[in-house]
């Protein structure tokens, strides 16, 4: 698809300016680490898995929905149902996908290992949406194309798809403040910041919650969903108990995390364990 790029482009800035400028104009929490050295990490690792991507990948997901349409692979095909029909289930589905893969990487200890980078964060703002070790990155690609296959997804679902991840991503990990009632309306629709900011709790029970990225339908279906932090939107602490270093808030170490840190009591299953036998991990 020729415009394919500009149409990725457009949609991340436009959607990234438009949400740092709410978080300077109504922020939902005071921040507690220095903002130019987190985005100089977290924008650094987004140009470093572009890189990443475009080396390893020589076909990316549209151009492999492009080869998949024209050979009629897929479920989708199968079915024979019309191109909208076809292109709506394949978003939703497509979103499922991500939402078990996410679960999957808070489950399987060496995917946490990965995926922890991401929550070792210690503020959560409109960077944090695209703060993810290369390697996962790789993972989640591979997953992507795969799914795409399987699906038989239709290019322009596929591109919608992408884009909307992109601009939920940044939206529900921005720090912006938006009215109570306005955030449950919108919570039947599309993961909102103050539900997903939850999933960023130091609380185990809360850091696996809220898994969705652009619908947040699976959470409740699946019973995943929390309304509410225990201690609040601005008295809850971001991030994982085993890091709270902030000098650590910097590249090289956001790509030692996973070879070096411990994992802690996060993954699936493992907490119930550890409060058994009492053996917790120290800190980083």
């Amino acid at each position: 698809m020729p415009n394919e790029p500009l149409v990725r482009l457009t949609g991340f800035l436009s959607t990234f300016i438009l949400l740092a400028l709410w978080e300077v104009l109504a922020p939902c929490r005071p921040l507690t680490t220095s903002k130019t050295q987190r985005w100089f990490s977290n924008l650094s690792i987004v140009f470093l898995n572009t890189f990443v991507v475009r080396f390893l990948f020589s076909i990316q997901a549209v151009g492999l929905a492009v080869i998949v349409n024209q050979k009629g692979w897929g479920v989708l095909h199968l079915l024979g149902w019309s191109e909208w029909m076809s292109g709506i289930a394949a978003v939703v589905i497509l979103d499922l996908v991500l939402y078990l893969q996410h679960v999957m990487f808070h489950a399987v200890p060496f995917l946490w290992r990965i995926h922890m980078m991401h929550h070792a964060d210690l503020d959560v703002d409109v960077t944090t949406g695209a703060r993810f070790h290369p390697v996962e990155i790789i993972l989640s690609m591979s997953i992507k194309l795969a799914a795409v296959i399987l699906i038989g997804a239709p290019p322009l679902a596929v591109l919608l798809f992408e884009v909307l991840l992109n601009g939920t991503a940044m939206f529900n990990h921005s720090n912006v403040r938006m009215p109570k009632g306005l955030d449950l309306v919108l919570r039947w629709v599309v993961v909102t910041p103050d539900m997903h900011r939850i999933h960023h709790s130091i609380i185990r029970e809360e850091t696996n919650s809220n898994f969705g990225f652009n619908l947040p339908w699976w959470d409740r279906l699946l019973g995943t969903y929390r309304t509410d932090p225990e201690k609040g939107q601005v008295g809850m602490t971001i991030g994982l108990d085993q890091f709270r270093n902030p000098d650590r808030l910097t590249l090289p170490w956001m790509l030692m995390l996973p070879f070096v840190g411990k994992t802690g009591s996060y993954p699936l299953g493992r907490g119930d364990r550890q409060a058994t036998t009492g053996r917790g991990q120290t800190g980083v």
